[in-house]
């Protein structure tokens, strides 16, 4: 069964936030409403919050949840075996979804709805051919060559950036990810170049 909680107490999170969540998450309004698809013990949670988001953790870990920085609102729930709660319902209307190595293919379409207009769907996780390098190894967990990018053609979504390829931290990695916003879009939302702002610097041609 799902409950929905505020964490009143502080825990740090473990580990380091990806610098492609956090290059994307820079670009939220202060008060935005975040959620963090599977957080774990909150290490995008905490780098949310800390951008003045209204953040909102999901994850079928008890003990995880627990973690969660202060602040933060919780939803214990498995996601593949129960009905998703209200949280994930398509009128929630999210500002931004986060999911950070996570991958349940029969529910991949439902992400885009949950969305709020311009609202914005951060995505990365292990693509195939990660099994040269360590676990995930089973495909079921691995998304293959473009399947963000078709999850955001189906849905209507407008690609921001998109990416497959290895990573060389640790032992490596093979992942895909993809930033891509619910219509309509702002571009000056989201400078391709950090810092940007209108009217700076000098043009392309």
């Amino acid at each position: 069964m799902s409950s929905v909680s505020a964490v009143s107490h502080q825990h740090p999170p473990s580990g380091t936030p990806s610098p492609w969540l956090t290059r994307w998450m820079a670009a939220l309004p202060a008060g935005a409403r975040v959620l963090d698809l599977a957080c774990g013990s909150g290490r995008h949670v905490a780098a949310a919050l800390a951008l003045g988001a209204r953040v909102t953790g999901i994850d079928r870990d008890a003990d995880a949840l627990a973690r969660l920085p202060a602040g933060a609102d919780r939803v214990l729930v498995d996601l593949e075996g129960e009905p998703w709660p209200g949280a994930l319902a398509p009128t929630a209307a999210w500002d931004a979804i986060l999911v950070s190595n996570y991958l349940f293919r029969p529910r991949l379409d439902l992400l885009p709805a949950c969305l709020a207009p311009g609202g914005l769907l951060i995505y990365e996780t292990f693509a195939l051919g990660n099994e040269r390098y360590g676990r995930p190894r089973n495909p079921d967990f691995l998304l293959r060559p473009g399947e963000l990018l078709a999850l955001c053609e189906r849905s209507g979504l407008v690609v921001l950036g998109y990416e497959n390829g290895w990573l060389p931290r640790g032992t490596g990695a093979l992942v895909q990810r993809v930033a891509a916003v619910r219509p309509p879009l702002d571009p000056e939302r989201f400078p391709l170049e950090p810092g940007g702002r209108v009217g700076s610097g000098p043009g392309l041609g």
